[in-house]
């Protein structure tokens, strides 16, 4: 535990004091704050070392709070005058108990005055513990109220997986129009205030060949194609950025996909074609010059950052015409190679592979995953190495469920028996809503606790198609108080990074969140409101079985691209029509589709009570719908609440609309379906209603909507914008179909 000695409180044999600082870190060698003359706020004595930047960080958040609750943060030698005391520090090697990143807030007295200790596991569980007094403090409790508490991380690895506009992965108006603000060092100063806030611990930054944006390469210059000048600018850009994240307790990673080099390498020596083209797919470039320029830029980059935590590969986008084992070998040979040739150590994220064959769509198979595993275990790098596993290929946000990865099915191979060098983590990508603010608590828990086994070291959270920098997807409005797209998103972050770490989190931690911002009483109203609408898309991805990005855009009732049923549906549109929500299979194989369910009604055979069925589902959809908006029509705002919180209703309102449109378009199939089956009039009939039905809904949803979102660039449906305005006349063509359908 935290040792006292007289006056003074020791952590680990350091003296603790105060000190201000700026929102980086410590201002070294800063002068102790003083309070003013005649200041009558309660003074509260804050100490800790300075010295020890997440802990300084921690501090200086908990300085804030207490300001803003109405106390004076006091620096220590007033011990006399203060109310309270606070001291921050890292628990002893010789006393340890708690873990990494764990922490404990403890009620004790020095003399008559009251004192908290917020103990850590180590300083990023220090800094944890002060930001939990903060947030209790920012949300309305007394300092003399602070319940005492233990934590621990559920999981070791939190990460937020960011594309970068440099090289990106995929090249559209809406991930290149976010480079300006990708570097300004402003907002990553916000985003990774956000991080270490919601107890994300990992910053893994992706691109095609990140390499020549960071470094020169000694022995090959020509790879750059930036001025000494113009790459000093850079260098800084990433010290600063990897050293705020470090400030933070937040590692750093920089993950690519392999065989890519510098356009200014390709084109200077004729090699890997499709890098010069910034082009993701490509046939494998495995020529020693290649090889030695990616040993090389690796063990130079790990070497010129001390700073970056690690690195990660992906066996895929690059590697066309490779087999497995060629893949694997040209890793050892360049990643590997580089990273152990390096001054220092590095941490990996190996991604497991995407493809089972020599193409670069996808595949799996027992024997790749078996060669990889082996691979794996060979290694002799710092552990645990991250392997990583992309949950329902690119439509994480669906079932709990395990259904596929990327490439198809998984095996047991990688966690039977139990690894020991590497644990595996789940990347759960969101390819499916980036306008409207999403937030259900109880499906990452469910998620934690199906996915969450031993062998488990954590999680990604992020998208490949949706960059949260510049919010260009919000109209121009003075109610608007947040700057960034991401902070459009807090809820999503705060959810996914709060119950990673701490799966127990109760929901009145959340709620409580909304109280800050909008007023009290207003989080009793609005989680519970986001929680059931948000079930929507998670609905839509579970019914619809999609996978790489563009095979589903849930929000926007669309897939743009990817595996279509027979000639009888298909419809050129990328808007999901009823016919193809007939045929279409689900993910999770619990759910039932229109036409499984239509032909075993016609059958008379009975269904397991454990499917879900399009009409059970169609139910549970209006019912959260019309849950939610009743809540709505009971809110009473206080009159202080700030403009913003209206964005925040138009989105619960436009999920709700989605979910009725989605309940009518299921009852709507079914009858047509079933029309096709009986050839009653009257199924037909049925079917109009619920289609028109649905239209109502679909034009609340674009009345809604319309004020607060313009038509925006979405890669998924390349150079047309979207807007739910857009699609109403793909949305009546369902009635036409319906109205001009014949029996099967």
């Amino acid at each position: 535990m935290m040792k006292r000695l007289g006056t003074e409180w020791l952590f680990s044999g350091i003296a603790l004091f105060g000190i201000t600082f700026g929102s980086v870190g410590p201002a070294r060698g800063a002068a102790p704050a003083r309070e003013s003359e005649g200041d009558a706020r309660p003074r509260v004595v804050l100490e800790f070392d300075a010295g020890t930047a997440p802990v300084a960080f921690g501090a200086e958040r908990l300085r804030a709070a207490l300001e803003q609750a109405g106390y004076a943060a006091t620096p220590p030698g007033r011990v006399a005058a203060a109310t309270a005391r606070i001291a921050i520090g890292i628990e002893p090697a010789d006393d340890a108990q708690l873990p990494a990143e764990g922490f404990a807030i403890r009620r004790t007295a020095a003399g008559e005055t009251a004192a908290v200790e917020i103990v850590g596991g180590d300083a990023t569980g220090a800094m944890y513990g002060a930001l939990e007094v903060a947030e209790r403090l920012r949300h309305g409790t007394a300092l003399g109220r602070i319940e005492p508490t233990t934590a621990a991380p559920r999981f070791p690895f939190r990460a937020v997986k960011f594309n970068l506009p440099w090289m990106s992965y995929r090249r559209h108006e809406s991930l290149q129009l976010h480079d300006e603000t990708v570097r300004d060092l402003e907002f990553w100063r916000k985003f990774l205030d956000m991080m270490a806030e919601n107890r994300f611990n990992a910053l893994t930054l992706w691109s095609l060949h990140p390499f020549t944006w960071m470094i020169r390469p000694k022995n090959f210059p020509e790879a750059s194609g930036f001025s000494d000048e113009e790459l000093a600018e850079w260098q800084a850009f990433w010290r600063a950025l990897f050293r705020m994240a470090k400030d933070r307790g937040i590692d750093t990673y920089v993950v690519n996909w392999n065989i890519f080099v510098s356009p200014e390498f390709s084109e200077a020596h004729g090699v890997s074609p499709h890098s010069a083209k910034k082009h993701y797919w490509g046939e494998g470039d495995t020529s020693e010059l290649v090889e030695r320029y990616t040993r090389e830029c690796v063990a130079q980059v790990i070497n010129e950052y001390p700073d970056l935590t690690g690195l990660g590969i992906t066996l895929g986008e690059g590697m066309g015409g490779m087999t497995p084992e060629q893949r694997r070998d040209w890793i050892d040979r360049t990643f590997l190679a580089g990273m152990k040739a390096a001054d220092r150590p590095a941490r990996l994220i190996y991604r497991a592979p995407l493809s089972a064959g020599t193409g670069s769509g996808g595949s799996t198979s027992v024997a790749t995953e078996r060669l990889t595993r082996e691979a794996i275990e060979r290694l002799e790098l710092p552990g645990p190495i991250w392997v990583e596993f992309k949950f329902n290929w690119s439509h994480a946000h669906s079932s709990p469920h395990l259904a596929i990865v990327h490439g198809g099915s998984l095996a047991d191979t990688y966690w039977n028996p139990p690894p020991t060098n590497y644990r595996m983590t789940w990347m759960m990508r969101n390819e499916d809503f980036f306008r409207l603010r999403w937030g259900e608590p109880g499906f990452i828990r469910r998620h934690i606790a199906l996915n969450g086994q031993d062998y488990v070291g954590g999680y990604f959270v992020g998208s490949e198609c949706y960059i949260p920098a510049k919010d260009y997807l919000q109209r121009p409005d003075p109610r608007i108080d947040w700057r960034y797209a991401f902070q459009r998103q807090w809820l999503y972050y705060m959810l996914w990074g709060r119950l990673l770490y701490d799966p127990a989190t109760p929901d009145a931690v959340f709620a409580r969140a909304f109280d800050a911002r909008y007023g009290a009483g207003t989080g009793d109203v609005l989680l519970p409101a986001y929680e059931a609408v948000s079930r929507m898309p998670l609905r839509l991805a579970s019914l619809h079985r999609s996978t790489w990005d563009f095979t589903l855009y849930s929000e926007g009732f669309l897939a743009p691209r990817g595996p279509r049923g027979g000639p009888q549906w298909r419809d050129p549109s990328p808007f999901i029509s009823v016919d193809e929500l007939i045929h279409q299979p689900p993910l999770d194989p619990d759910y039932m589709s229109i036409a499984e369910y239509v032909r075993l009604a016609a059958e008379r055979t009975n269904i397991a009570a454990e499917r879900i069925t399009p009409a059970a589902l169609a139910d549970a959809l209006q019912r959260d719908a019309e849950g939610a908006l009743e809540r709505l029509d009971r809110l009473e705002l206080p009159p202080d609440a700030p403009g913003s919180v209206a964005f925040e209703l138009a989105d619960i309102r436009a999920w709700a609309q989605l979910s009725l449109y989605f309940g009518e378009k299921l009852r709507g199939g079914i009858a047509l379906q079933t029309f096709r089956h009986t050839a009653e009039p009257s199924d037909r009939a049925e079917a109009v209603a619920r289609l028109r039905r649905a239209a109502e809904h679909w034009d609340t949803l674009a009345d809604v909507t319309k004020p607060m979102y313009g038509d925006t660039p979405l890669i998924h449906t390349g150079s047309t914008p979207f807007s739910w305005d857009r699609y109403r006349d793909r949305v009546r063509h369902d009635i036409t179909i319906a109205e001009k359908a014949e029996p099967e």
